[in-house]
């Protein structure tokens, strides 16, 4: 283990030290104990180098809220290691390290693997309503259901100590660097990039991936140039803790052999036997047809008007980021999709002056600006506009118990009606977004 600076990551070497680096990155919520049954194999050949998460497995807790900022870091622990280029294996948030580097640092990586990963972790209001339950309950919540997310019913049954080791891994890590990170999937999409990864990519996926499953894998072979799919049966979303054996052939065969494994033409995947059988790469039983793009939902930008007379530029496209920021997707989609010919002109308005404008004014932070308006919506009587500023202030980072001290504060001056009806609101706004989702 090592010292860890604010601008690097705690990190693990094994194996011979003149071997080629393979670098194993982690998942959401765990730490590097995740890889350790694939480490005894890999070291025969490779240099492994494992890494944790800001605030996961004892790690310092210096939070990051992008992929970019933790993919800096990490590549800042490596040069400090003299490490220039290495294959790189990374699993879900790990995953969408990977994808960084292959995008933005393509000179460092010769090889790739992702696995349960997505060019697009679901939605980012999902995330960021994760941010506001661990904010509100701690981890505990996160870490009773992470078994039900990472694996099978069966494989949770029959391995209770497994199941523990995940809850405990969760339940420990420091919930600060947590929501930062749920920040960072949040703003994490690549889709439209796919294209510019030009190593060779093995994405892996366990069959009953219920979180990353083979959907989103399909759409990474489909937008990487060199990708080929691998689907392990009886695995869920921690592949590599639940079928330890095929994920370690896998990476052998993937990072020690030139990339022209044979597939099945017909599913423009790998065949993979159930463990503990070995995989079996099968050859192809037909000519391969042309694979067809999976579907990449994408929402375009919305036009902005011209630029304004001063040469300064749009606030549009800033106000449109901070309004889906601050709102979550889903209502500002549903607003937007609300409007007509008549009522555009003032969404562009608002969201041009009062988000790109205003709400985008370094002189705030946005836990200030949501005090302010919270405060604003109940004096000026537009208790129809609160509910979605509650929420608002939950994703802004205050908590519960600060929303009700600023609502006592507004019934001194503003009146014991209007707080009365700002309790009932956000009372039953709060319960929504702050109860655990079983």
């Amino acid at each position: 283990m090592s010292e860890t600076p604010m601008n690097t990551l705690q990190y693990r070497l094994d194996g011979p030290e003149d071997a080629p680096v393979l670098i194993l990155g982690p998942s959401l919520g765990t730490t590097w104990h995740m890889w350790d049954r694939q480490v005894p194999e890999l070291t025969k050949q490779w240099r492994v180098f494992r890494f944790d998460l800001p605030g996961h497995g004892g790690a310092p807790a210096y939070p990051a809220d992008s992929v970019t900022e933790l993919t800096s870091r990490l590549l800042a622990t490596l040069d400090g290691l003299g490490i220039q280029r290495f294959g790189y294996a990374g699993c879900a948030f790990g995953g969408a390290i990977g994808l960084e580097l292959a995008l933005r640092h393509p000179e460092r990586i010769a090889s790739l693997t992702l696995i349960a990963a997505s060019p697009r972790f679901g939605t980012a209001d999902e995330f960021r309503q994760r941010g506001v339950i661990v904010r509100t309950n701690g981890l505990d919540p996160i870490a009773r259901t992470s078994p039900d997310r990472w694996f099978t019913h069966g494989f949770a049954s029959a391995q209770p100590a497994i199941t523990e080791w995940a809850v405990q891994m969760v339940r420990t890590t420091d919930p600060g660097c947590y929501i930062a990170a749920c920040e960072a999937l949040a703003s994490f999409d690549v889709r439209s990039e796919l294209g510019g990864v030009g190593v060779p990519t093995l994405v892996l996926v366990g069959s009953e991936d219920r979180v990353t499953g083979p959907a989103e894998a399909r759409t990474l072979v489909a937008g990487i140039p060199d990708a080929r799919l691998a689907v392990v049966p009886g695995a869920s979303h921690l592949v590599p803790v639940e079928q330890p054996a095929a994920v370690t052939d896998l990476l052998v065969r993937h990072f020690s052999s030139p990339w022209r494994p044979a597939f099945d033409s017909t599913t423009g995947q790998m065949a993979i036997p159930a463990a503990p059988v070995k995989p079996v790469l099968t050859p192809p039983t037909r000519p391969a047809s042309p694979r067809q793009p999976a579907p990449v939902a994408e929402i375009a930008a919305p036009v902005a008007a011209p630029g304004q007379s001063t040469g300064r530029p749009d606030p549009y496209d800033a106000g449109i980021k901070v309004r889906r920021e601050v709102l979550g997707d889903a209502h500002v989609d549903r607003t937007l999709g609300q409007a007509d010919e008549f009522s555009t002109d003032f969404q562009e308005f608002v969201t041009r002056y009062a988000w790109g404008e205003i709400w985008d004014r370094p002189g705030l932070d946005r836990r200030s600006r949501s005090c302010v308006t919270l405060t604003a919506l109940i004096a000026g009587g537009h208790t129809d506009q609160l509910a979605p500023h509650i929420r608002a202030a939950l994703r802004n980072g205050l908590t519960p118990s600060e929303i009700k001290e600023v609502l006592l504060q507004v019934a001194v001056y503003c009146g014991m009606p209007a707080a009365d009806r700002a309790f009932g609101i956000a009372q039953q706004v709060i319960r929504e977004e702050t109860t655990p989702t079983e």
